[in-house]
C-alpha cells in the first residue's frame, strides 16, 4: 500500500479553510487507497486529516515520541500507532515509509519537517514528491523566501522544482495520481 507523509500543525489555525482541506485530503487519502503516515496527534489539523481519513475507511498510522503524548496527546482511534524515543526516531520512520508528503498549513514543527525532506531531497536522499498545500496562500512568504535564497546564490533555481505548490484537493488528487 503506498504510505502518504503529511506534515500539520496541531492548531487548526485561524483560517477555517485550513481544517475543511484536511478534512478533504484525509478522505482523498483513503478514497485513493493510501496509507496515512503522520505525526500521531489527535489536535488541530493532523487530527482533522486523521479523523477524516478513519472516518472514510483509510488506515492511518501515527508515529509520536512518547514526551510529546502529553504536550499533544497522542490519537487513540488509530490503526496503528508507533512510539518513538526522539523526533529524530520519529521523522526517520516517517521519511522512510512515504511514497509522497504533503505539507499543511502548520506551525515550526510543520515549517521543520518540511524543510528537512525538501534538504534530503536537494541533497538526493528522498525521491518522493513533495507537495505544498497553499491553501489561501498560507506558503505564500515561504515561496518567496525560497526565490530570494535563488536571487542571493544560496540555492540554485532547479532546486525549486524539488516541491509542487498545490492549492485545492483537485490539485493533490491530480499529483498523487501521478505516482
Amino acid at each position: 500500500m503506498r504510505k502518504i507523509c503529511v506534515f500539520a500543525g496541531s492548531s487548526s489555525g485561524r483560517n477555517q479553510n485550513y481544517k475543511l482541506i484536511s478534512n478533504e485530503l484525509g478522505q482523498l487519502i483513503a478514497k485513493q487507497n493510501f496509507h496515512l503516515f503522520y505525526g500521531g496527534g489527535n489536535t488541530g489539523l493532523m487530527g482533522a486529516v486523521a479523523d477524516s481519513c478513519l472516518e472514510a475507511g483509510g488506515k492511518v498510522t501515527g508515529v509520536i515520541p512518547k514526551f510529546l503524548c502529553d504536550i499533544e496527546v497522542d490519537h487513540k482511534g488509530l490503526t496503528d500507532i508507533i512510539m518513538t524515543n526522539t523526533m529524530h526516531e520519529r521523522k526517520n520512520i516517517m521519511y522512510e515509509q512515504a511514497s509522497i508528503f504533503i505539507a499543511l498549513p502548520g506551525g515550526i514543527g510543520t515549517l521543520e519537517e518540511l524543510m528537512e525532506v525538501l534538504t534530503w531531497k536537494q541533497l538526493g536522499q528522498i525521491k518522493s514528491k513533495i507537495l505544498i498545500v497553499n491553501v489561501d496562500n498560507y506558503w505564500e512568504n515561504l515561496f518567496k523566501l525560497f526565490d530570494n535564497l535563488v536571487y542571493n546564490e544560496f540555492m540554485k533555481k532547479f532546486n525549486l522544482s524539488n516541491y509542487v505548490e498545490v492549492r485545492s484537493v483537485l490539485d493533490i488528487e491530480k499529483e498523487i495520481k501521478s505516482i
